[in-house]
């Protein structure tokens, strides 16, 4: 058997419609293991909520967490981080943002939230993850992997755009939903932290496997040796990867259906 290094997103890949993991995706990636394969989690989400995912799936798996901003190995070691610098943490905060626009920070160890808003929970309850409300003023932009705004895709936009303007060569940004825009360093991203995990593991990158369905996902499906998008995939992501295959869509377990094809489980 040769060993390969299988990667996936999160919501809206690996997760079902209930932000939960069907009994067919446990089954396969702990079967996957025991032959021998490397598996990791690759999203957006916070470390520590990706952590229990994992636990649910009874797995040793490396995690790529907030986009590619950090790297924890099986043992729950950090590997790697890239941070988002201090002053462009604190220049995001000093924006002038509609009301309606909730600003989030994803630090090493916690989420930080401006007001409550009670529908985010609602992707973490099977996990437990919760925010803490902060006055932003008083934070000081240290240990950050990520800022991301939550709210109406048009009024995203028009931020997205004024940040680009001022700090479009030292960050990278995207979305993971279209209502959820996300800024990073500029060397985060999934790819390249697939990138260094596959050489770190010592596997060539055509032995690569990934799994997205968001534009967060798009250097991730660029990279690999094997890129699938699910059924259910921003359209946008099938045109910036278009070596990547199409498969079922999240709600049929799409991920470990094409992966108890692709290894004869």
């Amino acid at each position: 058997m040769t060993p390969h290094l299988i990667v996936t997103d999160l919501d809206r890949t690996l997760l079902n419609a209930d932000h939960g993991l069907d009994d067919i995706t446990v089954d396969t990636f702990q079967t996957l293991e025991r032959q021998g394969h490397m598996l990791a989690i690759a999203s957006g989400r916070h470390y520590q909520d990706i952590r229990e995912i994992r636990r649910q799936l009874g797995v040793n798996a490396h995690i790529i967490s907030a986009n590619g901003a950090h790297l924890h190995g099986p043992d729950d070691q950090l590997i790697h981080e890239i941070l988002v610098p201090q002053d462009i943490v604190r220049a995001l905060l000093e924006m002038d943002v509609p009301d309606e626009i909730r600003i989030n920070l994803y630090t090493s160890d916690r989420w930080l939230i401006d007001a409550p808003e009670p529908m985010l929970l609602a992707f973490h309850e099977s996990t437990g993850f919760t925010y803490d409300v902060v006055d932003m003023a008083g934070v000081d932009g240290h240990q950050v992997g990520k800022v991301l705004f939550i709210g109406d895709a048009g009024l995203l936009k028009a931020i997205e755009t004024r940040i680009r303007a001022h700090f479009e060569d030292r960050t990278h940004i995207t979305y993971s939903l279209e209502n959820s825009l996300e800024v990073m360093e500029r060397e985060a991203s999934k790819g390249q932290m697939l990138n260094r995990l596959a050489a770190q593991l010592d596997i060539p990158i055509s032995r690569t496997v990934a799994f997205g369905d968001n534009l967060n996902d798009t250097d991730m499906l660029q990279n690999a040796g094997r890129a699938f998008a699910m059924g259910n995939a921003h359209p946008e992501l099938l045109t910036r990867a278009p070596a990547a295959e199409l498969i079922r869509a999240h709600t049929e377990a799409g991920v470990a259906v094409k992966l108890r094809e692709l290894f004869a489980l």
